[in-house]
């Protein structure tokens, strides 16, 4: 009986612990999509969606791979992108553009492309429970000009180990004109050290 349940939790720790892997970009970026997995977490507020979206080391890996795969690239791209957490950030009001709600008032219109693409490390912030913010190292915002149904930002932060110590992370976005006031969403840092993987 001792025996069994040595091997079950033996066997359980395994499954835990090691992360899921996929034959295929697609199958992963299926998987990542569906909120109980644990990479994408959905807020409303206000009737602004927020949609928060981790993006694994192994997806860059292989945007930047292409077809051409051997091992030693494999292995320097994670190495390269392994530094880094990646976030994707989409907000949209009315299935647009947070941008298309505004585009009738001039200051708000400007004020907002000003945020968005140069001041976001002061909206966005990553808290660990003692309040420790985790420095932003860089953000991308592709312009769209009204050709999405949303306003989407990558976000990436250092790799930081002390991070995976904590039961999870608080990541907050500032109201950004629309009387959200300030929004968190809490998210799981273990999910994110045990991230899916791709066999190359």
């Amino acid at each position: 009986m001792i025996k069994n349940s040595i091997c079950f939790i033996a066997l359980a720790f395994l499954t835990f612990s090691c992360s899921t892997s996929f034959d295929s970009e697609q199958e992963m970026m299926d998987y990542i999509a569906e909120e109980e997995n644990g990479y994408r977490y959905f807020k409303n507020v206000n009737g602004v969606d927020y949609i928060l979206q981790y993006r694994p080391t192994d997806l860059l890996v292989k945007q930047e791979m292409g077809e051409k795969v051997n091992k030693e690239l494999v292995d320097s791209l994670r190495d390269k992108y392994g530094k880094y957490l990646y976030f994707n950030l989409s907000m949209s009001l009315n299935n647009q553009e947070l941008l298309t709600n505004v585009a009738n008032d001039k200051a708000k219109f400007g004020q907002m492309v000003n945020d968005l693409a140069f001041g976001m490390e002061e909206k966005v912030h990553l808290i660990t429970p003692v309040k420790d913010t985790i420095a932003m190292t860089d953000f991308i915002y592709p312009r769209m000009y009204g050709m999405s149904n949303s306003t989407t930002i990558m976000l990436v932060y250092p790799n930081d180990k002390k991070m995976f110590d904590q039961d999870y992370l608080n990541f907050t976005i500032q109201d950004l004109g629309f009387y959200t006031g300030e929004v968190t969403i809490k998210i799981n840092p273990k999910k994110i050290k045990n991230q899916p993987t791709l066999n190359f």
